[in-house]
């Protein structure tokens, strides 16, 4: 599971007065965003536009322009949100319908490409006569129709020319090449971001304020292929969030450990030399900066409060954090709201990956991330998780999965896959009408399997918080754990087993009696492993604390290594190349 949460460009091709805009071909008339063009508006109706403006109104220092530019960005997107929430409620009461004309679509856009003719996807009617004519695959299947169309090839797997040719993480395995189109890009806002900000406005009401957002994001480095098309993750597409800037404080070019500097940058008006930044981005920014001593001095007596809810002191009208805390990221989201978030509701939207967007949360102030399978942006499969290892599972449709059965998804998305394994392990959790709802529960690749047990992420996690919390003042900061069999002799010893290496704050060292209580949280968490542990055949795992920031050099050395940025990086729980597992060994403290 690859995705970010970012507010993705509005797709559409709509000028600031416009009252009507095109959606791949499909015109919606939405209400103006104005009552009229500025120069013909009426005093009563410039009164009535000033007074919403004025009721939506947080924070000072706003011009009336950036007001005005913000209100346009947002009416518009508000309207379609209501608007995509109606059809995707429309969609769940007639799901098999639904996925199977989003099935047939896609094979009649890439019926004329050399791939729809070599699998005669003209002929396909239903989606029964899909599933008998085309194998699951995986990435090797297409592998080298992705290398020929990077090289300038058209026409081989879809009929459109890709926008970019986006990178995946890589957590379980090399990181994969796979096409990204403008429908992609296009589903994602109008059936991703635009039902999700409905969702959030209606849970969070003190989000619809035209207050500004502040946004982290790095910025991707693209190398291009050798027909010239950008490569890197998906954010970088031409669609891009660039065209909403006006939403976030954040300025268009461009805390704790360096709060200090922070600050004296906010004091003088100055941009610390230590930054390294490009000489162009340095000089934009600096025109934006002038100095503020008397905020300068607010944050030094917030900073040295302490963190524990530093965000809320910092940003008093702070409502709501938008990010991805589930998955892999889970334990950052924890610390964000056990500490610097603390008392902040989050919101994590999108279930998504770089194949495209797969769910929607539109239960935002529930503590389980719940994922609504939308209907219209893949045509999704299931594979059982006791059938995963089989040679020819047999796949489920969306009517067919149960409440509480765990499946691996199979997806036909809208730029090239085609009853493609993710390697997802989601499971039911309920329906929505006929929809599924699903909660994400590890990747198929990072697993723990030494003799067969086979431990995922999602169940040695739950038992790594179980024992930290038995271990007086500890926080876990990260974590990855590596088989012993990828290290050899370098650690000793004969029995197979598991090293883990965690980073933890608040403590310098473990007993070894409270190392021990990791084996026995997970034995506890998983009969078989605890089942291999009682014969002997799987020795202790060892657990080794690394120094601070062993992790965040680690992340530069794994993006060194691979073709992902930034953005839709994740670290790998389980480590499978040797170097990276030496390297933390290399980090050890105790």
């Amino acid at each position: 599971m690859g995705f970010s949460w970012i507010i993705v460009a509005v797709p559409l091709c709509f000028a600031v007065l416009s009252v009507a805009v095109t959606i791949n071909g499909e015109t919606l008339a939405m209400p103006p965003p104005l009552p009229t063009a500025v120069g013909v508006l009426s005093v009563a109706g410039m009164a009535l536009l000033w007074r919403d403006i004025s009721s939506k109104m947080k924070g000072n220092n706003r011009t009336l322009g950036s007001l005005l530019s913000q209100y346009v960005a947002v009416k518009p997107v508000g309207w379609l949100g209501r608007r995509q929430r109606k059809k995707l409620e429309a969609d769940t009461l007639q799901v098999m319908q639904v996925q199977e004309e989003t099935l047939l679509k896609r094979l009649r856009k890439n019926a004329d490409t050399f791939y729809g003719r070599k699998y005669d996807f003209r002929s396909v009617n239903d989606a029964a006569a899909f599933r008998a004519r085309h194998p699951i695959t995986t990435y090797d299947h297409y592998r080298e129709l992705v290398g020929r169309i990077a090289a300038g090839e058209e026409k081989l797997i879809i009929a459109e020319k890709p926008l970019i040719l986006a990178m995946t993480s890589g957590t379980s395995g090399p990181s994969a090449m796979l096409l990204s189109t403008k429908d992609t890009n296009t589903e994602f806002f109008l059936q991703g971001v635009a039902v999700c900000l409905d969702a959030m406005r209606r849970a969070f009401p003190e989000s619809d304020s035209l207050q500004r957002t502040t946004k982290f994001f790095y910025t991707p480095t693209l190398r291009r292929s050798e027909a010239g098309i950008p490569i890197g993750p998906n954010s970088s597409t031409p669609a891009s969030s660039r065209h909403m800037l006006n939403l976030y404080t954040t300025p268009a070019p461009a805390f704790e450990e360096r709060w200090q500097e922070l600050v004296d940058d906010i004091e003088r008006g100055t941009i610390s030399g230590a930054l390294s930044l490009e000489p162009k981005v340095r000089t934009r920014l600096e025109v934006l900066m002038k100095p503020d001593a008397e905020r300068a001095d607010q944050l030094r007596a917030h900073f040295q409060e302490g963190f524990v809810g530093i965000a809320k002191r910092l940003w008093p009208h702070l409502n709501l954090v938008l990010a991805v805390d589930s998955g892999s990221n889970q334990i950052y989201g924890e610390m964000l709201r056990e500490t610097y978030c603390k008392g902040v509701p989050f919101f994590s939207p999108f279930y998504a990956a770089t194949e495209g967007l797969i769910g929607v949360n539109l239960w935002p102030q529930e503590a389980n991330r719940r994922y609504l399978l939308c209907p219209r942006s893949m045509f999704c499969e299931f594979l059982p998780e006791s059938s995963l290892d089989e040679e020819t599972p047999q796949t489920l449709l969306m009517e067919e999965v149960k409440e509480g059965e765990s499946y691996e998804l199979v997806i036909t998305n809208a730029s090239g896959l085609f009853r493609y394994r993710m390697g997802d392990i989601v499971k039911v959790v309920g329906f929505h009408n006929q929809c599924p709802i699903v909660e994400f529960q590890y990747r198929r690749g990072q697993m723990l399997n030494v003799r067969g047990e086979k431990v995922s992420e999602a169940l040695f996690l739950g038992a790594l918080k179980k024992a930290v919390a038995q271990w007086p003042g500890a926080q876990l900061v990260d974590y990855s754990c590596a088989e012993s069999g990828i290290l050899g002799d370098s650690i000793g010893g004969s029995d197979p087993h598991y090293q883990v290496f965690l980073e933890l704050k608040g403590v310098r060292n473990l007993t070894e009696e409270q190392r021990y209580k990791l084996d026995i949280c997970l034995q506890k968490d998983s009969a078989v492993y605890k089942s291999f542990r009682t014969k002997g055949s799987i020795g202790p795992m060892r657990v080794q604390l690394v120094s601070q920031g062993a992790f965040k050099e680690l992340r530069k050395q794994m993006m060194a290594y691979t073709s992902t940025s930034a953005n839709t990086f994740k670290m790998h729980r389980v480590l499978r190349r040797k170097e990276y597992a030496q390297y933390l060994l290399g980090k050890t403290v105790s």
